[in-house]
């Protein structure tokens, strides 16, 4: 089943066109990556699902039904834009927002302590919101947003202010609820929890769907001919634009995107011939390359 239907959507907002005639859709129990660079009109797409804007044309389905207000109680939304009330008890945060979805008050105190201790916040569930550091209080939104545990959870860009280890944290909960039966579509800048998490995903670019299928198909169409490459020594041959069509440099190993018509080996053939080789492989382009070749391609802009 769809559980998200995006048919011919538009949306403007006097002559910039922040959507335009976008479709995708996102199966039952799937991890969906809604991506694209700043401006591409990923949280505009958002807040239309979300009732808080209207499209001027096309239309949006979830549950397979049309858009009403009934179906939002059946959504958990966490926002770029962080909303919390910063003199507010942690505890009494959390429960405020399950009152909010028709959850009781014992059973959201219930709720509550049981993802405060998951999400490594029990400690501080008596201390005011402003106590926490940034990256507890997105913790704590994300706790606000699951609490009443929808059926379709949007995240946009979930995992800001965290380290490493509470986005390992948040990781690992978001992989529980998909488990549990939950639909996630997320939108983040971080293409490595991408490739990482997303089954699928629609790559947006000013308004316009620019590349989507499943993460599996879209790297099919790139093929393997990139190379990684780790060495010592001078590797002036990766000047050569008959052999090395573009590279980047990571200081640890160069991935490298081969010529036109050049094969490997040739270019393993130039390498033992000028460096010491510690490592060559042969792989397929990473998430992150693929969106960076194909927003540049379209014209559009990282920044």
């Amino acid at each position: 089943m769809d559980i998200l239907k995006v048919d011919q959507v538009s949306k403007s907002f006097g002559d910039v066109h922040a959507v335009k005639d976008l479709s995708f859709f996102v199966k039952e129990r799937q991890v969906f990556g809604l991506l694209g660079p700043n401006g591409a009109g990923k949280t505009t797409m958002i807040r239309m699902i979300m009732q808080i804007l209207l499209p001027d044309r096309g239309s949006i389905h979830i549950f397979e039904k049309p858009l009403s207000p009934d179906i939002l109680d059946e959504i958990g939304y966490l926002p770029e834009e962080r909303g919390l009330f910063p003199k507010m008890k942690v505890i009494d945060t959390v429960t405020f927002f399950g009152e909010i979805h028709g959850i009781g008050h014992s059973e959201s105190v219930r709720r509550a302590d049981t993802l405060l201790k998951r999400l490594e916040l029990y400690e501080w569930r008596d201390k005011k919101v402003e106590e926490l550091s940034r990256g507890m209080q997105q913790k704590l939104q994300f706790i606000c947003t699951i609490l009443h545990k929808p059926k379709l959870l949007i995240l946009d860009e979930p995992f800001t202010g965290l380290d490493p280890v509470n986005t390992n944290l948040l990781k690992d909960v978001m992989v529980e609820l998909k488990g549990e039966g939950t639909t996630i579509i997320f939108s983040t800048h971080l293409m490595e929890q991408v490739e990482k998490l997303c089954e699928s995903i629609c790559l947006i670019n000013k308004g316009e769907a620019i590349l989507s299928g499943s993460l599996r198909e879209v790297k099919s169409k790139f093929g393997k001919n990139r190379v990684r490459l780790s060495y010592e020594g001078k590797a002036d041959f990766l000047k050569d634009k008959t052999l090395v069509d573009q590279y980047d440099d990571y200081g640890q190993y160069v991935e490298i995107g081969l010529a036109k018509n050049r094969t490997s080996k040739e270019l393993l053939q130039k390498a033992i011939d000028t460096v010491t080789l510690h490592q060559f492989e042969m792989a397929e382009p990473s998430l992150n390359e693929i969106f960076i070749t194909v927003v540049k391609a379209e014209g559009g802009s990282l920044e």
